[in-house]
């Protein structure tokens, strides 16, 4: 089978495991189009391909993903949101709550891939990025990876719910309102992601791991990932992700909402984060041992 050409990814499979690499480090990946499409057309990829049978997501470069790309507001999605230039709540509602094209769905093909899908975390895992790392069934990230959903203070909501589905009462309540990020180290503790190693160590741990899943038959690792994941669809999984999406189009369009983008249309996004996470001191406005490492890259 010919590899396949994408603009935001790079594809490869080894053996029985896939790995999907997003592919824009000048970037830290951030997400634009086509990107989510992409790594739903990735994920197919795998699924149909009888070799395989296990998923890695990574990123390249020095992040993991760092979410969004809100530079210049969602005009990467043009008109799908959008009417003679003006957000069109009807537009927006009916965008992402739509099975093609809603944001939430294109996260959710990592959830409903049959085979098992490991996230490969490093550097910065922020924002819509934490969802595409949250939806994977093993998230193993580096002890210095930040984690987090900085839009919990402006500029969205929780699109998946896996933050509210992966973590105590206590802890979600918190990051949800403070929107305070976790180190690698800190998110295996409370149990947001599976394990943390040293850097170092990465990208072997989850070498080792996916290779221990290949060993067990496909049907029984498509058959234990289906009944975890029905039991989380029975908790209102789908119910919470269409609040999700009314609610995060409602966030980017308050009035702060618009200043904040503004500002960062007329000052750079670096001037808007200041202002939002300034005061907490953390995100990219932490001291330098509160933020990744920027010699650990992922050469793809």
């Amino acid at each position: 089978m010919p590899t396949p050409q994408f603009e935001t990814l790079l594809y490869r499979t080894d053996s029985a495991v896939a790995t999907i690499t997003m592919n824009r480090p000048e970037q830290l990946n951030t997400i634009v189009p086509p990107m989510p499409d992409e790594i739903e057309a990735a994920v197919g990829l795998a699924e149909r391909d009888p070799q395989v049978k296990v998923i890695v997501l990574r990123g390249a470069g020095r992040a993991f993903s760092g979410g969004y790309d809100f530079g210049g507001g969602f005009a990467h999605w043009g008109e799908s949101m959008n009417t003679d230039g003006r957000w069109d709540p009807g537009k927006d509602f009916a965008m992402v709550s739509a099975r093609e094209t809603g944001p939430t769905q294109k996260f959710m093909a990592i959830w409903r891939a049959s085979k098992p899908v490991i996230a490969q975390v490093h550097g910065w895992c922020v924002g819509g990025a934490s969802d595409y790392a949250l939806c994977a069934d093993i998230v193993i990230a580096s002890d210095d990876a930040v984690i987090g959903t900085p839009y919990a203070r402006m500029w969205g909501a929780y699109l998946t719910g896996m933050w509210i589905y992966r973590l105590s009462l206590a802890k979600v309540k918190w990051h949800s309102l403070t929107g305070e990020p976790l180190t690698g180290k800190e998110a295996a503790a409370v149990e947001l992601i599976n394990e943390s190693v040293p850097f170092e160590r990465l990208g072997a741990r989850v070498a080792e791991v996916a290779q221990k899943l290949a060993r067990i038959p496909l049907s029984q690792l498509q058959a234990q990932k289906l009944i975890v994941n029905q039991a989380f669809e029975n908790m209102g999984l789908a119910s919470t992700q269409t609040l999700g999406g009314i609610l995060d189009g409602l966030m980017r369009n308050t009035p702060d909402a618009l200043k904040f983008v503004d500002t960062a249309a007329a000052d750079g996004v670096r001037a808007a984060v200041e202002q939002r996470d300034g005061p907490w001191h953390d995100y990219s406005q932490a001291p330098p041992d509160k933020r990744p490492d920027p010699s650990h890259v992922i050469e793809p």
